[in-house]
C-alpha cells in the first residue's frame, strides 16, 4: 500500500483510525509506570518495549563523555524512597506515585521533622490534589513532591526519610530506527523518552512515533529515508548531535513529537528560519485541521537543539497541547485518563498527512498547455453537464492551471486554498490521462 492510500483510507474511514487510537492509547498504558529520567534502567526499560515492534539500534554513551558544552552526566537509579510516620506508615512512597520523588535525587536517610522536611518538600496550593513533578539533573540534591493536601495534614513528626537511589558512572542511553528509502535524504522524527508517568508531555510522542514508524515501514517504497530518535531531552539530542555529523548534512526534514493529546487544538511550531519546506508542510495540514501555526522560539523541547545556529536543521515541532499551556502540564494529573485515544489518533492522522506532503509534493509539467484539455473524451469528466464543477474536477483544474514545471503541488494548494490530498490525487488522474508529466 502506497502512504497517499493509507492517509486517503484513514480519512475516508476504509481504515478503523479509531481502533488506532485506541492502540496508542494502550501501548502508552504499558510505558505509563516506568520511572524514566534522563539515563537509568527506566529509559532502557522503555527502549526494550518500543523493541518489540521495532528493530531498534540500542546507543550507549558513558558518563563523562563531552558533547559539545555538555557532559553526559552520571547515571542514575532509584529502588525505592518513602517517608515514614512515627507508626512506620507510608505518608509520602515512592511506589504509589514515581512523581513523588524529585528526579535525580540523591540517597538520603536520615530521621527529620516535618520543619526539617519543608525546604525538599515539593506542592501545587492552587491544586491541592495534583502531585508536581520535578528535577534536579546536575545539582546534587533530593526532594519529594506530594499533594498539597497532604501536606497540610501532615504533623511535625518525626518522619523516617528514605531515598535509596544511586547516582554514579554509567551510561546515557537512546535508541534509533531508520527505514531506507529511494534517496538517502533524510526525514528526522524525534521522540524524548525522559519523563516518568506523564501521559501527554512524553507517551503521546512516542506512541504516534511509534505508530507512524510502523506505517512508513508498511509503504511498498519510501522516497525519503526515515530516521526516528528516541532519547532523553535535551542532553539526549545534544549527545546524538555530536555524534552524526555524517547524517546532519543529509537532514531535509524533521518533526519533534510531543504533547499530542489533551482537549486543545494541533499546534505547529516553525523552524528558525520559518520558511522551510516542513514548515510549508506542517503549516498547510495543520491550518486545514483548525489548528495554530506559530513562529520559532529558543525554548521548548528539542527543536531547539536542532535549530541551533550551529546545526540550523529543518526540524518543526507538533504539538496539541503544548507545554506550559494546559494545568495539568508536569503533574499527576497528566495520566492516561487526560489523553483520549481519539486525540491520540487524530496527532497521528495529521503526522501522516504531512508526510504524506512531504513524500508526494511535485512539480508537474502540463502535457496540454495550450487552454482547457478535453476532459470528457479521457473519461475523466462528469457526462452531464451544466452543473458546478465537482471538488475532484476543480482540483484537476488547479493543477493544470499551475503545472508550468516551477510550481509544485503544495504551491498550487497555497494558492487555490485547496486541500493537499485532493491535488495529489488529482495529478495522478490527470498524469494517467496522459495530461501531466512529473519532473525531477
Amino acid at each position: 500500500m502506497t502512504l497517499a492510500r493509507q492517509v486517503d483510507a484513514l480519512r475516508s474511514g476504509e481504515q478503523d483510525l479509531p481502533a488506532l487510537g485506541e492502540a496508542m492509547h494502550a501501548a502508552m498504558t504499558r510505558l505509563y509506570p516506568i520511572c524514566r529520567s534522563i539515563t537509568g534502567d527506566g529509559v532502557r526499560a522503555t527502549l526494550d518495549v518500543l523493541a518489540e515492534s521495532l528493530d531498534l539500534e540500542r546507543r550507549s554513551v558513558p558518563s563523562g563523555t563531552q558533547a559539545f558544552d555538555w557532559t553526559v552526566t552520571d547515571e542514575w537509579n532509584v529502588r525505592d524512597a518513602y517517608i515514614a510516620d512515627r507508626q512506620g506508615r507510608r505518608v509520602v512512597d515512592f511506589q504509589r506515585h514515581n512523581l513523588h520523588l524529585v528526579s535525580y535525587s540523591a540517597p538520603v536517610r536520615a530521621t527529620m521533622t516535618l520543619s526539617e522536611l519543608r525546604p525538599h518538600l515539593h506542592t501545587l496550593p492552587d491544586r491541592p490534589d495534583w502531585i508536581p513533578y520535578r528535577t534536579t539533573y546536575y545539582n546534587r540534591d533530593w526532594g519529594f513532591c506530594l499533594p498539597d493536601r497532604l501536606l497540610r495534614s501532615m504533623d511535625e513528626g518525626p518522619y523516617e526519610v528514605v531515598v535509596d537511589t544511586t547516582i554514579a558512572p554509567g551510561e546515557l542511553t537512546y535508541g534509533e530506527f531508520v527505514l531506507p528509502g529511494d534517496s538517502t535524504d533524510e526525514v528526522l522524527i524525534s521522540a524524548h523518552v525522559c519523563h516518568p508517568s506523564l501521559a501527554n508531555d512524553n507517551l503521546s510522542g512516542i506512541a504516534v512515533a511509534t505508530q507512524l514508524a510502523c506505517a512508513l515501514r508498511s509503504l511498498e517504497s519510501r522516497r525519503y529515508t526515515y530516521r526516528f530518535l528516541f532519547a532523553p531531552g535535551t542532553i539526549g539530542s545534544i549527545t546524538w548531535l555530536s555524534r552524526n555529523a555524517d547524517v546532519l548534512p543529509r537532514l531535509r526534514h524533521g518533526l519533534v513529537l510531543t504533547g499530542l493529546g489533551g482537549p486543545g487544538r494541533l499546534v505547529y511550531k516553525r523552524t528558525r528560519r520559518g520558511e522551510r519546506s516542513i514548515d510549508r508542510a506542517a503549516a498547510h495540514v495543520v491550518a486545514r485541521r483548525g489548528g495554530e501555526v506559530r513562529g520559532y522560539s529558543p525554548y521548548g523541547y528539542d527543536e531547539r537543539q536542532f535549530n541551533a545556529i550551529g546545526f540550523d536543521l529543518p526540524v518543526g515541532r507538533l504539538s496539541r497541547t503544548p507545554h506550559g499551556e494546559y494545568p495539568e502540564y508536569h503533574t499527576s494529573a497528566d495520566d492516561l485518563s487526560f489523553v483520549a485515544p481519539a486525540e491520540v489518533a487524530e496527532s497521528y492522522l495529521a503526522v501522516l498527512e504531512i508526510i504524506d506532503v512531504l513524500e508526494n509534493d511535485r512539480r508537474y509539467e502540463n502535457l496540454s498547455p495550450h487552454g482547457e484539455p478535453q476532459l470528457g473524451k479521457r473519461g475523466i469528466y462528469p457526462t452531464t453537464g451544466g452543473k458546478s464543477a465537482s471538488d475532484a474536477v476543480m482540483a484537476m483544474l488547479w493543477v493544470l492551471a499551475y503545472a508550468d514545471g516551477s510550481t509544485s503541488l503544495l504551491d498550487t494548494a497555497a494558492v487555490a486554498g485547496v486541500d493537499f490530498a485532493g491535488l495529489r490525487a488529482a495529478a495522478g488522474t490527470l498524469e494517467a490521462a496522459g495530461l501531466l508529466a512529473p519532473l525531477p
